[in-house]
Formats: C-alpha cells, structure tokens, sequence
C-alpha cells in the first residue's frame, strides 16, 4: 500500500488515509447556518472517501466573517445543523474537522460571484477590525484597532466556538492564522503597527495566537488533534519571513500543537512571488 492511502494517527483520531480535504469557503451560509448546499460541498468529499474534511473558515463572531454568507458558529444555535453535517462525515469513515476563524481587517465583503470588493454601506456591511486602523487596500474601510479589551474578547470567542465544534461532534480544530485575516494581521510588522503587548517585538506579535492556543485548550479533549494554519511567508520586504515561521512552529510544537498546516501570502496585495 502506497503511504497516502496508509492509515494515520494524530492523538485519538485514526485517519484512513492521508487524503485531506483543506477548508473551501462556499459563502452560501445565511447568518452563520449551515445549509443544504454545505451538506452536500463535504458530504460528497467524505462519500468519495478522502479522510479528513475541513470545513471552511467559520466565523467565531458575526463581525469575523468574511462576507455576510460566510460560515459561522457564534452562537449555540448553530450547533444543530453543523452536526447533522458531521455525522453524515463521520458515518462515511471519514473524519471532520471545523477551521476557526476570524476575518479582521479584510471583512465585510460581497461574496465573490458579485465581486468580492469591500461593501462600505448597506446592510451587509459592518466596520472591520484589525490589530492597527491600516486597511488591506487603500480603497477599503480604515478597520478599528482592537482594545485591550476587545482582544479579550476575540480570545474568549475562540474559546467558546471550540467548546461549541466539540458539541457538535467535529473531531478536529484547525485555528485559522493565515491569509491575512486576524490573527495573521497580528503576526506580520506590515499590518502589525501597535505599541502595546500585542505589537513590536516578535514574541509580542504571536501572543493573541498563543492566548487563543490556551483558551482554546480549556475546552477542547486533550485527546483530538489541534491544527494551526500559518502563511508561512508575507513574500514582502519587512514582513513576516520564513524564518518566522519557523521560529513560530518551534513553539506551537511545545503548546502543544499537533500540526502546522502551511500555506502562504494573503496579508499585503499586490505581491509578486518569485
């Protein structure tokens, strides 16, 4: 037998492959909930007999989506039809897994069939928030630079969303850190301006991911794996660098991470890889 189709196993969780399914967000969520259409995006990918599924970014805040049709699971009455989704995964052999995210500065968006571009009015709208008031495109909302307190109450959501993915049955968690959305704002200095014990230094850069790591830990079985997704690279001068990533997964191996799931850019536009 070839080793992607060898079994695998993280902790508790035996996989049957190595196939997995990464998160594709759909955008066809209406507040949060999960529908027919999401039923049938993952279902068929476990019928088909990949191992792991992913599902989509999902939204730990309304305000942490990316449009107004992203996925979320904010409050408990999501809970029921992520699960009904689940155990159809899960009765086909496969495995399913929920990545947690939150947007930042690059939410508030039209869904991509109708352009994708920033809605700065209207009621699909709503203000973004990032680590600092810089917005990914000079055209976009300037986002609100979290508080202190707000920052608290991101982590706190993550905590809750977890404490939710485990009630609805999802046997692993990936924390979404890349692409330019929240928590990747943090990390890079290009999108990182603050001053406070959220920005400067690069140990102060990664403590919103390592507070979301511990509060995420609280509520979620020490037995099921606990996935972070990094970009792995801003490929821009004065950004977060390879280097980074790797001093970073050092560290998320010792918090007790089970895998860094890498992927890379999505922070600055306009980039040029080489």
């Amino acid at each position: 037998m070839s080793l992607l189709f060898s079994p695998l196993t993280i902790k508790s969780v035996t996989f049957k492959n190595r196939i997995v399914v990464s998160p594709m967000c759909q955008y066809s969520s209406e507040d949060g909930f999960a529908t027919d259409w999401h039923l049938v995006h993952l279902g068929s990918r476990a019928v088909g007999g990949a191992a792991l599924i992913i599902q989509e970014a999902t939204a730990v805040l309304p305000e942490g989506r990316i449009s107004y049709g992203d996925a979320g699971i904010w409050k408990d009455d999501h809970i029921e039809k992520w699960k009904q989704i689940v155990d159809f995964i899960h009765a086909q052999g496969s495995v399913a897994g929920i990545q947690l995210a939150h947007a930042g500065r690059k939410a508030s968006t039209e869904v991509p069939w109708r352009g994708g571009k920033q809605i700065q009015d209207g009621e699909h709208s709503w203000l973004p928030v990032a680590p600092s008031s810089i917005p990914f495109h000079e055209t976009d909302l300037v986002p609100h630079a979290l508080t202190l307190e707000e920052i608290e109450d991101v982590v706190d959501a993550f905590k809750n969303a977890a404490r939710r993915s485990h009630l609805a049955g999802y046997k692993v968690i990936e924390i979404h850190a890349a692409h330019g959305y929240l928590i990747n704002e943090f990390l890079s200095p290009l999108s990182n301006h603050r001053t406070d014990e959220y920005g400067g230094c690069f140990e102060n850069r990664i403590r919103i991911l390592l507070e979301i790591i511990e509060a995420v830990k609280e509520v979620w079985p020490a037995q099921l794996p606990l996935f972070v997704r990094i970009s792995a690279t801003d490929w821009a001068d004065g950004g977060w660098t390879i280097e980074d990533s790797v001093r970073l997964g050092g560290i998320l191996k010792t918090e007790g991470v089970d895998l860094i799931d890498s992927s890379s850019g999505g922070n600055v536009p306009h980039v040029k890889i080489p």
